[in-house]
């Protein structure tokens, strides 16, 4: 009955939504959004960032430790979108950011120049899935906040964490994933979630990203459940912490 119920509401929301479907269908959705998309984010990052700021705070506060020989860090971050991890990244931190989205470009600028206790090495236009012009064991942190909910694979992108991070480096995660199934998070993720995706670039509500990174071959893997309070959006289930190569 509840899939019954969930299945007619995706439906009236998709009546809701109908020029946005046809868009889609069409193929002419996507190119579109992708250009409007980095707007949106440089509006709402700000607002989510405020929300998380202690439990990002304290998440990256160790990033140190996993500093090379050298004493410096380099830091890889996938799906860098415009630039709002970087006030907590450490001084003199070697950056190399990546984004599929080209569109992300100026925004990160200005956030690069808001931060200039930073090092950027290289900006690319790169998936997680596909970081084949980083080297094997070359960074020691990797860092993905609100990413790993819209990328194609999540298993993909751990697989290629594992392979540019050196021994003995980490992986920072903070995502949004699924609600407990018995509960009404839940439901509205289930109801919300085809919508969600044409808006949110792919995202994902109801994804169990918790169980990807349990079956990844980590030698340690510190994660914890969090609320993030986001009124009216069925996203506040989170999963943060980090791993060990």
């Amino acid at each position: 009955a509840t899939m019954v119920l969930v299945s007619c509401l995706q439906r009236c929301i998709q009546l809701v939504l109908l020029p946005v479907y046809i868009l889609v269908y069409l193929g002419l959705w996507d190119a579109f959004y992708k250009k409007v998309f980095p707007y949106i984010m440089a509006k709402l990052a700000p607002i989510y960032n405020h929300k998380v700021h202690k439990q990002k705070q304290e998440l990256f506060s160790n990033l140190r430790q996993f500093a090379g020989p050298g004493g410096q860090l380099r830091l890889l971050e996938i799906g860098t979108g415009t630039g709002t991890n970087f006030q907590f990244y450490p001084a003199g931190c070697r950056l190399t950011c990546t984004d599929p989205n080209p569109n992300f470009e100026q925004f990160l600028r200005k956030n690069l120049s808001e931060n200039p206790h930073l090092q950027l090495e290289r900006s690319l236009v790169a998936s997680g899935e596909n970081l084949h012009q980083i080297a094997a064991g070359s960074v020691d942190v990797v860092v993905c906040t609100l990413v790993l909910c819209s990328v194609s694979s999540v298993d993909s992108v751990l697989r290629e964490v594992l392979r540019v991070l050196r021994a003995g480096g980490a992986f920072y995660f903070l995502e949004h994933v699924a609600a407990d199934r018995s509960s009404w998070t839940h439901f509205w993720q289930k109801v919300c979630d085809p919508a969600w995706k044409c808006f949110g670039d792919g995202c994902s509500l109801s994804r169990e990203t918790q169980k990807h990174l349990e079956k990844t071959k980590f030698s340690e893997l510190n994660l914890r459940r969090i609320h993030v309070p986001l009124r009216w959006i069925p996203a506040s289930p989170h999963i943060i912490g980090y791993a060990v190569k």
